[in-house]
């Protein structure tokens, strides 16, 4: 999937285009000062761009007002040092992934979550180095501040999701499902920008469907999701995540021999205990 977000080299001349010296040579008068909020949002933006393609840690104050075209005194005027800016590029960020999961609830669900994911791999594709340092704990920069973006992030990454399923009183069992999920959804996506072994779309469409997967376990655990399963499945297409999960599990039993292990198992009697029955010893 190609990235939407703007390279930072286009964003920067973007907001500081070359001068116009056709224009200068007439006498043309130079461009305003930027107000303290308009310079203080642009070296918020600059600051993001640079943690976007590079470690937190490799990004110095320095790195920061040339990019912005402004002195170092400068940015020491709007903040107090790095961390500070880190922190609030990294809260401005975290409020644009939160809000990649906003869906309208319309369509088959696992369509829903498909577009969801793939506006949220977008921005790991395009933010990747600053926010895998973050997430995987080797940052410098991280702190209880950068944390508690990241926690945003995913209780908004929760909500959204429970939304979408719509059940009036999630259990503790489903919710830790999505909890679960949204985990992996993150591991997944880190280790795939360390190697880029699938593309991208291939990776939106396994973690969609590894959703489809978990919540159907629960549902085998649960009764009363396993009753609002029966119209998940109804609403969704031959074509969609769910659809071709189905017949990827059908063309699984295709395999000689699986059928039987898993009939064999399935007609067992069950043991008297609630877990598996210790090895025999001597």
């Amino acid at each position: 999937m190609a990235s939407r977000t703007p390279s930072p080299t286009a964003a920067r001349a973007a907001r500081n285009p070359a001068p116009d010296r056709a224009g200068a040579a007439a006498g043309e008068r130079p461009r305003r000062r930027l107000s303290v909020d308009e310079r203080r949002e642009q070296l918020i933006a600059v600051a993001l761009e640079l943690f976007s393609v590079r470690p937190p840690e490799e990004v110095s104050i320095d790195d920061i007002a040339a990019a912005a075209g402004a002195s170092r005194p400068l940015v020491y005027h709007y903040f107090p040092g790095k961390q500070a800016i880190y922190e609030e590029s990294l809260r401005r960020a975290g409020r644009e992934l939160a809000g990649r999961f906003e869906e309208p609830p319309e369509g088959p669900l696992s369509e829903r979550l498909y577009r969801v994911m793939g506006r949220y791999l977008d921005f790991v594709q395009s933010h990747g180095p600053g926010f895998a340092a973050l997430l995987r704990g080797g940052s410098v920069a991280a702190s209880a501040g950068t944390s508690a973006v990241i926690d945003e992030v995913r209780r908004a990454a929760h909500d959204q999701i429970l939304s979408h399923l719509a059940i009036p009183s999630p259990s503790p069992g489903l919710r830790l499902t999505v909890r679960a999920w949204i985990a992996n959804a993150e591991i997944t996506s880190l280790e795939w920008l360390a190697e880029r072994s699938v593309p991208l779309e291939e990776l939106q469409l396994h973690l969609v469907q590894e959703f489809v997967a978990a919540l159907t376990l629960t549902a085998a655990r649960e009764p009363a999701l396993a009753a609002e399963l029966a119209a998940f499945f109804a609403d969704e297409r031959p074509d969609g995540p769910t659809g071709r999960l189905v017949r990827d599990l059908a063309g699984l039993f295709a395999v000689p021999g699986i059928t039987e292990a898993v009939t064999a198992l399935a007609t067992a009697p069950s043991p008297s205990s609630d877990g598996p029955s210790p090895q025999a010893t001597d």
